[in-house]
């Protein structure tokens, strides 16, 4: 039995919002990494862009003052922060394929071990049916994060040797935020960053299905 607790979806976002830096441009995928405006450090100056075209986005705003017309690229309502701008999505892909944005944190169904991500499908009930603006996002930022549950409903490991389903990007994840452990993907394979209270190495290289190497 296991003696170890996951994290929540609301610890993972604190987790990963803890590790971006004060003055960051920041895209947070739709899905999961949305979660992550609304744990940023009070004491960090940082940008959060939507590819829909918002640039300065809060966290979400309280129940029952929703504005459906300030929304993320997700359709979830959103919060402008003093100084926000709204703009054409052309503009906003310029931004991002430009370089412009420090990290994005992106879902996945897959990640490899050397970083290649996979975060669309085709022909399953729930896939998301396009890739979007991921492929922009994935190449275009300094740092792409994903963040997600390191299994699936059916125990699958979302930690591959290599991807199965349609690539977005190749060799462009540098780290996983999972709801076991924090894993960097390097071109030698996984490298342990910090694992939840409880499970050790061995546990998790054995859900894993791959070796992880000890932390740098």
């Amino acid at each position: 039995m296991a003696n170890y607790k996951a994290r929540t979806k609301q610890e993972l976002a604190q987790r990963v919002a803890q590790d971006i830096h004060n003055g960051a441009y920041v895209n947070l995928g739709i899905g999961m990494p949305t979660a992550v405006a609304n744990y940023l450090p009070a004491d960090r100056e940082i940008v959060l862009h939507s590819e829909n075209g918002i640039l300065g986005m809060g966290p979400a705003p309280a129940k029952g003052e929703e504005d459906y017309d300030l929304i993320n690229a997700g359709k979830q309502p959103v919060t402008l922060l003093p100084g926000g701008a709204y703009f054409h999505h052309a503009d906003s892909f310029a931004m991002m394929r430009g370089g412009h944005l420090d990290i994005c944190v992106l879902g996945a169904f897959q990640v490899s071990a050397t970083g290649d991500l996979a975060n669309w499908s085709t022909g399953e009930p729930d896939a998301i049916p396009a890739v979007g603006g991921a492929m922009d996002l994935a190449i275009g930022a300094k740092q792409t994060w994903v963040m997600t549950n390191l299994l699936t409903r059916d125990g699958t490991c979302k930690v591959v040797e290599k991807c199965t389903y349609p690539l977005t990007g190749i060799g462009c994840v540098s780290r996983v935020y999972t709801d076991l452990a924090t894993l960097a993907c390097t071109p030698n394979g996984l490298q342990l960053i910090d694992l939840v209270e409880g499970l050790d190495k061995a546990e998790l290289e054995r859900l894993i299905g791959l070796p992880v190497a000890d932390p740098a």
